[in-house]
C-alpha cells in the first residue's frame, strides 16, 4: 500500500513564492510507486487549499484565480487517521477530501518554518518530516542559534542584537555599541528571516542607520555582525537525525554583489531557466576547496546539525575569511530552498532517494515519540472541592 504524503507549501511569509517552487519540486520528485502525494497550498492568510490545479506551477501566475477554483480544507485527526476535511463542511456527501499518513512541510521563513507549522503537526500527533518544533525555532532565530553553537565550540561571528522597541528609545546608544564592539564594515540582518531578505552592509554611521531601518521593516529584532571583507561563502547540506547524519557535497554560490541576494538565489537563474528555485541559482559545484577545507566544512556541518538536534535535511551556510582561512557557521536553513537536492545529486543521491530518507526519518521519530509517556490516567478533579477558584498549584 502506498504511503499518503501531504506536501505543505506556501504560508504567511515573505518567502511564500520560494516555498511554492520548492514544494512543487518535491511533489513531482516523490516516487509514484511508493507514495500517493497530495499537494496542499497554504495561502498568505494561512488557509489550506487542495484541488487539481494546486500541483501545477503555472497556476500560481494568478493565485487569486487558483484559490477560486480550489477547495479549502482543514487537517483533522479522527482516531488514527488524519483527514483533510472540506471547509466549510459539506452538508451532503463525503466531507473528506483525502487522508494523509505523513505531513511533509516544504515551507520557508517566519510563521511556517520557525516551528509554527511543526507545532501544529505535533499538536495533531501526525508524523511529519524535517526538524521538530525546537530545532525549527532555534534554527530560524539567528541569535539563539549562535548562542547554542557557541556553547558547543562551533565557530560563529560575534554580534549585537536589538529589538525595535529598545532601539527607538535610544538609537545613539546602540550605534555606539556597534561601533565600539564590532566596528565597520558590518552586516545588518533580520534576526529570523532567510533568503537574504532585509540584509544590507554598512560601512559608516549613515549607512548603519539606513540598514537598521531597512531590516526593521521585516522583523522586530535585528542582528549586526562584522562583515568579512575577504569572504568566500560555502554551503553544505546534511541529511539524517541526531543519531546518524551525513554531509553532502559543498557548493560556492555566485553573487552579483557583496551579499548573495534574493535576486541571485531565486530570480536571476529563473529568468533563463524556468522556476527552479535554489537549484537554478548560480554556483560552483563542487566548490573549489582543498581536501582539508572540504573535510572541515562537512564535519562542521554535521556537528552543527546534531548540536541543534535537527532532523531530515538542512543546509548550513559557511563563511571563509580568506585573509585568515578561518571558517565560520553563518546560518542554518532547516528547510532549505529546493530542499538542497542538487547538493545530494552531486554525491550520487537522487532527489527521490533523499525524500525517501526524510519520510523514513519522520516515521522513525513518530515511533520513538509513541514510547514516551506524555500523560497518565488520573482524575485529580474527581475529589476536588470547587468552593473557590484558587487553583491547586502553589
Amino acid at each position: 500500500m502506498k504511503i499518503k504524503v501531504g506536501v505543505f507549501f506556501g504560508g504567511n511569509s515573505v518567502e511564500h513564492e520560494v516555498s511554492v517552487i520548492s514544494g512543487l519540486q518535491a511533489v513531482h520528485a516523490f516516487s509514484v510507486e511508493k507514495y500517493e502525494v497530495i499537494p496542499i497550498y497554504i495561502s498568505k492568510s494561512n488557509q489550506m487549499y487542495v484541488g487539481e490545479h494546486i500541483g501545477k506551477i503555472e497556476s500560481y501566475r494568478d493565485i487569486n484565480a487558483l484559490i477560486k477554483k480550489s477547495r479549502e480544507v482543514l487537517l483533522v485527526r479522527e482516531g488514527n487517521k488524519f483527514n483533510l476535511i472540506y471547509y466549510p463542511v459539506k452538508k451532503l456527501g463525503n466531507p473528506v477530501y483525502s487522508s494523509i499518513d505523513v505531513a511533509f512541510p516544504v515551507v520557508h521563513g517566519t510563521n511556517v518554518e520557525d516551528g509554527t507549522l511543526q507545532g501544529y503537526f505535533r499538536h495533531l500527533q501526525i508524523p511529519f518530516a524535517g526538524c521538530d518544533v525546537l530545532a525549527s525555532a532555534v534554527g530560524m532565530d539567528k541569535y539563539v542559534m549562535k548562542a547554542v553553537l557557541k556553547a558547543q565550540d562551533i565557530p560563529v561571528l560575534d554580534c549585537c542584537r536589538i529589538f525595535h522597541k529598545d532601539y527607538i528609545k535610544n538609537q545613539e546608544e546602540f550605534i555606539q555599541k556597534v561601533e565600539n564592539e564590532i566596528n565597520y564594515p558590518v552586516i545588518v540582518k533580520p534576526v529570523n528571516l532567510g533568503s537574504s531578505v532585509g540584509i544590507k552592509i554598512a560601512r559608516d554611521r549613515d549607512a548603519l542607520y539606513e540598514a537598521i531601518e531597512y531590516a526593521f521593516q521585516f522583523a522586530k529584532g535585528i542582528l549586526v555582525e562584522k562583515a568579512i571583507t575577504s569572504l568566500r561563502e560555502i554551503n553544505c547540506s546534511v541529511l539524517g537525525d541526531s543519531e546518524e547524519a551525513t554531509a553532502s557535497e559543498c557548493e560556492e554560490p555566485i553573487n552579483s554583489d557583496e551579499i548573495l541576494s534574493y535576486q541571485d538565489k531565486y530570480v536571476s537563474g529563473g529568468k533563463q531557466e524556468g522556476s527552479k528555485g535554489m537549484s537554478g541559482a548560480k554556483r560552483i559545484l563542487p566548490a573549489k576547496l582543498t581536501m582539508e577545507q572540504r573535510d572541515a566544512i562537512r564535519q562542521l556541518a554535521v556537528k552543527t546539525f546534531k548540536a541543534l538536534d535537527c532532523n531530515g535535511v538542512a543546509r548550513i551556510d559557511f563563511m571563509i575569511d580568506t585573509s585568515t582561512d578561518k571558517i565560520y557557521v553563518n546560518e542554518i536553513n532547516t528547510i532549505p530552498g529546493s530542499l538542497a537536492f542538487y547538493l545530494w545529486e552531486a554525491v550520487g543521491i537522487s532527489f527521490s532517494q533523499m525524500l525517501d530518507r526524510m519520510v523514513e526519518l519522520a516515521l522513525k521519530r513518530d515511533r520513538e515519540n509513541k514510547d514516551i509517556v506524555y500523560s497518565f490516567d488520573s482524575n485529580i478533579l474527581s475529589n476536588m472541592s470547587f468552593g473557590g477558584a484558587k487553583g491547586a498549584k502553589r
